[in-house]
Protein backbone atom coordinates (compact mmCIF):
# COMPACT_ATOMS: atom_id res chain seq x y z
CA UNK A 1 0.00 0.00 0.00
CA UNK A 2 1.55 3.88 -1.14
CA UNK A 3 1.69 5.63 2.04
CA UNK A 4 1.37 8.98 1.52
CA UNK A 5 2.37 12.16 3.28
CA UNK A 6 1.26 16.15 3.01
CA UNK A 7 4.32 18.52 3.76
CA UNK A 8 3.18 22.18 5.25
CA UNK A 9 6.65 23.81 5.50
CA UNK A 10 6.78 27.50 6.94
CA UNK A 11 9.13 28.52 4.01
CA UNK A 12 10.27 31.95 4.86
CA UNK A 13 13.97 31.48 5.65
CA UNK A 14 16.93 29.11 3.76
CA UNK A 15 17.04 27.34 7.28
CA UNK A 16 13.35 26.28 6.83
CA UNK A 17 13.61 25.57 2.57
CA UNK A 18 16.84 23.31 3.98
CA UNK A 19 14.96 21.51 6.82
CA UNK A 20 11.91 21.18 4.08
CA UNK A 21 14.50 19.60 1.52
CA UNK A 22 15.86 17.14 3.66
CA UNK A 23 12.42 16.00 4.75
CA UNK A 24 11.06 15.91 1.71
CA UNK A 25 14.44 13.75 0.56
CA UNK A 26 14.35 10.98 3.98
CA UNK A 27 10.81 10.73 2.88
CA UNK A 28 11.25 9.64 -0.14
CA UNK A 29 14.11 7.52 0.51
CA UNK A 30 11.90 5.30 2.35
CA UNK A 31 9.23 4.99 -0.64
CA UNK A 32 6.70 8.04 0.88
CA UNK A 33 5.34 9.82 -1.45
CA UNK A 34 5.08 13.84 -0.46
CA UNK A 35 2.62 16.20 -1.45
CA UNK A 36 3.41 19.89 -0.47
CA UNK A 37 1.16 22.52 0.37
CA UNK A 38 3.30 25.70 -0.30
CA UNK A 39 4.17 27.97 -3.26
CA UNK A 40 5.32 25.82 -6.02
CA UNK A 41 8.72 27.11 -5.92
CA UNK A 42 9.38 25.55 -2.55
CA UNK A 43 10.68 21.67 -3.22
CA UNK A 44 9.64 21.99 -7.68
CA UNK A 45 8.87 18.59 -9.64
CA UNK A 46 6.40 17.65 -6.09
CA UNK A 47 2.94 17.73 -6.12
CA UNK A 48 1.64 21.03 -5.00
CA UNK A 49 -1.86 21.28 -3.16
CA UNK A 50 -3.69 24.68 -1.84
CA UNK A 51 -5.08 24.97 1.33
CA UNK A 52 -8.38 23.22 0.94
CA UNK A 53 -10.79 20.84 2.84
CA UNK A 54 -9.52 17.82 1.13
CA UNK A 55 -5.72 18.96 0.63
CA UNK A 56 -4.73 16.00 2.90
CA UNK A 57 -7.17 13.76 1.54
CA UNK A 58 -5.52 10.12 1.09
CA UNK A 59 -2.44 11.00 3.15
CA UNK A 60 -1.42 9.16 6.15
CA UNK A 61 -0.42 11.74 8.09
CA UNK A 62 0.47 15.95 7.77
CA UNK A 63 4.04 17.02 8.73
CA UNK A 64 4.36 20.56 9.60
CA UNK A 65 7.61 22.63 9.65
CA UNK A 66 7.20 26.10 10.97
CA UNK A 67 5.75 27.63 13.97
CA UNK A 68 2.27 27.80 15.69
CA UNK A 69 0.42 29.67 13.00
CA UNK A 70 2.07 27.21 10.86
CA UNK A 71 0.48 24.05 12.38
CA UNK A 72 -2.69 25.49 13.06
CA UNK A 73 -3.25 26.19 9.64
CA UNK A 74 -2.09 22.34 8.77
CA UNK A 75 -4.25 21.12 11.50
CA UNK A 76 -7.06 22.82 9.78
CA UNK A 77 -6.37 20.46 6.91
CA UNK A 78 -5.71 17.64 8.90
CA UNK A 79 -8.92 17.58 10.75
CA UNK A 80 -10.80 18.19 7.95
CA UNK A 81 -10.23 14.61 6.83
CA UNK A 82 -9.61 12.55 10.25
CA UNK A 83 -5.45 12.17 10.37
CA UNK A 84 -2.80 12.99 12.67
CA UNK A 85 -0.63 16.20 12.15
CA UNK A 86 2.92 16.20 13.86
CA UNK A 87 4.63 19.49 14.11
CA UNK A 88 8.40 20.05 14.12
CA UNK A 89 9.21 23.66 15.20
CA UNK A 90 11.68 26.42 13.07
CA UNK A 91 10.18 29.08 14.84
CA UNK A 92 10.23 30.63 18.12
CA UNK A 93 8.29 28.57 21.07
CA UNK A 94 6.45 26.66 19.13
CA UNK A 95 4.34 25.25 21.98
CA UNK A 96 2.52 23.31 19.67
CA UNK A 97 5.55 21.23 18.06
CA UNK A 98 6.32 17.97 18.98
CA UNK A 99 10.36 18.34 18.49
CA UNK A 100 12.56 20.98 17.64
CA UNK A 101 14.31 21.07 14.44
CA UNK A 102 17.98 20.17 15.49
CA UNK A 103 15.69 16.07 15.84
CA UNK A 104 14.59 16.39 12.51
CA UNK A 105 16.20 13.64 11.57
CA UNK A 106 14.78 11.26 14.30
CA UNK A 107 11.69 12.25 13.99
CA UNK A 108 11.29 11.77 10.42
CA UNK A 109 13.03 7.87 11.23
CA UNK A 110 9.88 7.58 13.82
CA UNK A 111 7.62 8.32 11.03
CA UNK A 112 8.95 5.93 8.48
CA UNK A 113 9.04 3.06 11.13
CA UNK A 114 5.55 4.63 12.22
CA UNK A 115 7.05 4.17 15.92
CA UNK A 116 4.60 6.96 17.10
CA UNK A 117 1.08 7.47 18.84
CA UNK A 118 -2.01 9.03 18.56
CA UNK A 119 -3.57 11.31 21.05
CA UNK A 120 -6.65 13.22 20.50
CA UNK A 121 -7.08 17.05 21.54
CA UNK A 122 -10.22 18.61 22.47
CA UNK A 123 -11.34 21.21 19.83
CA UNK A 124 -14.50 23.97 19.67
CA UNK A 125 -17.18 24.99 17.15
CA UNK A 126 -18.00 28.25 17.15
CA UNK A 127 -21.55 30.06 15.63
CA UNK A 128 -22.17 33.15 15.38
CA UNK A 129 -26.14 34.37 15.49
CA UNK A 130 -27.45 37.99 14.64
CA UNK A 131 -29.71 40.11 16.78
CA UNK A 132 -32.89 37.87 15.33
CA UNK A 133 -31.19 34.21 15.78
CA UNK A 134 -30.48 33.73 12.42
CA UNK A 135 -26.93 32.25 11.62
CA UNK A 136 -24.17 34.35 10.33
CA UNK A 137 -21.44 31.92 10.73
CA UNK A 138 -19.92 28.15 11.83
CA UNK A 139 -16.55 26.91 12.38
CA UNK A 140 -14.18 25.35 15.06
CA UNK A 141 -10.70 25.82 16.54
CA UNK A 142 -7.94 24.14 18.41
CA UNK A 143 -6.44 27.47 20.08
CA UNK A 144 -9.29 29.70 21.14
CA UNK A 145 -12.05 31.78 19.54
CA UNK A 146 -11.07 35.66 20.55
CA UNK A 147 -13.41 38.39 20.41
CA UNK A 148 -12.52 41.71 19.86
CA UNK A 149 -13.82 44.75 19.79
CA UNK A 150 -13.10 46.88 16.43
CA UNK A 151 -13.63 50.22 18.08
CA UNK A 152 -10.05 50.91 20.37
CA UNK A 153 -11.52 54.12 21.33
CA UNK A 154 -14.05 52.71 23.32
CA UNK A 155 -15.18 49.23 24.86
CA UNK A 156 -16.92 46.29 23.48
CA UNK A 157 -20.54 45.72 25.84
CA UNK A 158 -20.14 42.02 26.11
CA UNK A 159 -22.60 39.34 28.62
CA UNK A 160 -21.13 36.37 29.53
CA UNK A 161 -23.39 33.68 29.82
CA UNK A 162 -22.35 29.29 30.54
CA UNK A 163 -24.84 26.82 30.51
CA UNK A 164 -28.00 29.60 28.97
CA UNK A 165 -27.40 31.24 32.32
CA UNK A 166 -25.95 34.47 32.42
CA UNK A 167 -22.51 35.36 34.66
CA UNK A 168 -21.63 39.20 34.11
CA UNK A 169 -21.90 42.22 31.79
CA UNK A 170 -18.74 44.09 31.24
CA UNK A 171 -17.31 46.50 28.77
CA UNK A 172 -13.77 44.67 27.45
CA UNK A 173 -11.24 44.67 25.01
CA UNK A 174 -12.83 41.53 24.15
CA UNK A 175 -13.61 37.52 25.56
CA UNK A 176 -11.42 34.37 25.05
CA UNK A 177 -12.43 31.29 24.73
CA UNK A 178 -9.98 28.84 25.28
CA UNK A 179 -9.28 24.69 25.05
CA UNK A 180 -6.19 23.53 27.16
CA UNK A 181 -3.72 23.26 24.27
CA UNK A 182 -4.73 26.82 23.23
CA UNK A 183 -4.20 27.83 27.57
CA UNK A 184 -0.57 28.65 26.90
CA UNK A 185 -1.40 31.15 23.72
CA UNK A 186 -3.05 34.33 23.77
CA UNK A 187 -5.39 33.24 26.73
CA UNK A 188 -2.23 32.83 29.02
CA UNK A 189 -1.03 36.40 27.64
CA UNK A 190 -4.49 37.83 28.59
CA UNK A 191 -4.02 36.47 32.15
CA UNK A 192 -5.42 32.90 32.06
CA UNK A 193 -3.71 29.82 33.29
CA UNK A 194 -1.86 27.04 32.15
CA UNK A 195 -3.96 23.84 31.41
CA UNK A 196 -2.70 20.57 30.81
CA UNK A 197 -3.66 19.09 28.00
CA UNK A 198 -5.06 16.05 28.97
CA UNK A 199 -7.52 18.03 30.99
CA UNK A 200 -10.82 18.51 29.50
CA UNK A 201 -12.78 21.80 30.03
CA UNK A 202 -13.08 25.16 28.22
CA UNK A 203 -11.32 28.33 29.49
CA UNK A 204 -12.87 31.66 29.39
CA UNK A 205 -10.86 35.33 29.70
CA UNK A 206 -12.11 38.29 30.03
CA UNK A 207 -9.83 40.63 28.10
CA UNK A 208 -9.40 44.15 29.63
CA UNK A 209 -12.97 43.87 31.49
CA UNK A 210 -13.78 46.88 33.23
CA UNK A 211 -15.99 45.32 36.19
CA UNK A 212 -15.55 43.33 39.29
CA UNK A 213 -16.13 40.19 38.31
CA UNK A 214 -13.25 39.50 36.00
CA UNK A 215 -11.37 36.44 36.61
CA UNK A 216 -10.93 33.63 34.23
CA UNK A 217 -13.28 30.88 34.36
CA UNK A 218 -12.71 27.30 33.76
CA UNK A 219 -15.74 25.60 32.92
CA UNK A 220 -17.10 21.88 32.01
CA UNK A 221 -16.20 20.52 28.31
CA UNK A 222 -19.59 20.06 27.94
CA UNK A 223 -20.60 23.04 28.86
CA UNK A 224 -22.01 25.87 26.46
CA UNK A 225 -20.42 29.69 26.40
CA UNK A 226 -21.80 32.21 24.72
CA UNK A 227 -20.88 36.19 24.25
CA UNK A 228 -23.52 38.39 23.32
CA UNK A 229 -22.64 42.15 22.76
CA UNK A 230 -25.74 45.09 23.31
CA UNK A 231 -27.50 46.84 20.48
CA UNK A 232 -25.88 49.80 21.44
CA UNK A 233 -21.80 48.63 22.02
CA UNK A 234 -19.62 48.96 18.54
CA UNK A 235 -19.05 46.30 16.12
CA UNK A 236 -16.83 43.05 16.78
CA UNK A 237 -14.73 40.74 15.28
CA UNK A 238 -14.53 36.86 16.09
CA UNK A 239 -10.75 35.13 15.47
CA UNK A 240 -10.33 31.87 15.55
CA UNK A 241 -7.14 30.24 15.79
CA UNK A 242 -5.53 33.61 15.28
CA UNK A 243 -6.29 33.19 11.06
CA UNK A 244 -10.52 32.88 10.45
CA UNK A 245 -12.09 35.76 11.11
CA UNK A 246 -15.56 36.16 11.38
CA UNK A 247 -17.66 39.63 12.00
CA UNK A 248 -19.55 39.71 14.77
CA UNK A 249 -21.97 42.94 14.40
CA UNK A 250 -23.33 44.70 17.48
CA UNK A 251 -26.51 42.92 19.34
CA UNK A 252 -24.93 39.30 18.02
CA UNK A 253 -24.28 36.41 19.80
CA UNK A 254 -21.40 33.95 19.67
CA UNK A 255 -22.07 30.62 21.18
CA UNK A 256 -18.71 28.12 21.97
CA UNK A 257 -19.14 23.84 22.27
CA UNK A 258 -17.02 21.33 22.70
CA UNK A 259 -16.03 19.94 18.67
CA UNK A 260 -17.58 17.73 17.27
CA UNK A 261 -14.21 16.53 16.24
CA UNK A 262 -10.79 16.31 17.60
CA UNK A 263 -7.21 17.42 16.42
CA UNK A 264 -5.85 14.14 16.09
CA UNK A 265 -2.07 14.88 17.68
CA UNK A 266 1.16 12.66 16.23
CA UNK A 267 3.41 12.22 19.61
CA UNK A 268 7.38 10.89 19.37
CA UNK A 269 7.66 10.35 22.96
CA UNK A 270 6.59 10.31 26.35
CA UNK A 271 7.60 13.65 27.44
CA UNK A 272 5.45 15.05 30.26
CA UNK A 273 3.18 18.38 29.85
CA UNK A 274 5.82 19.65 32.56
CA UNK A 275 8.91 19.39 31.21
CA UNK A 276 7.57 21.24 28.04
CA UNK A 277 6.10 24.03 29.97
CA UNK A 278 9.44 24.76 31.59
CA UNK A 279 11.54 24.21 28.52
CA UNK A 280 9.24 25.93 26.30
CA UNK A 281 8.79 29.24 28.83
CA UNK A 282 12.24 28.98 30.54
CA UNK A 283 10.99 28.31 33.68
CA UNK A 284 13.78 28.90 36.69
CA UNK A 285 13.77 25.55 38.20
CA UNK A 286 16.94 25.74 39.96
CA UNK A 287 17.20 23.99 43.24
CA UNK A 288 14.72 21.45 42.96
CA UNK A 289 15.98 18.43 44.53
CA UNK A 290 12.62 16.34 43.62
CA UNK A 291 10.85 13.11 45.72
CA UNK A 292 13.04 11.30 47.86
CA UNK A 293 13.53 7.73 46.53
CA UNK A 294 11.86 5.02 48.57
Amino acid sequence: MTREILLVPHANRQQNLEATSRAAELLQDAGITVRVCADEKVLPGLKHVPHTEDAADGCELVLVLGGDGTFLRAADMARAVDIPVLGINLGHVGFLAEWEVESLDQALVRVIEKRYRIEDRLTIDVSIFDEEGTLLNRSWALNEASVENQNRSGVLDAILEVDRRPVSSFGCDGVLISTPTGSTAYAFSAGGPVLWPSLDAILVVPNNAHALFTKPLVVSPNSLVAVESTMRTTPATVILDGFREFAMPAGARVEVVRGERPVRWVRLDDQPFTDRLVSKLRLPVEGWRGPKEK
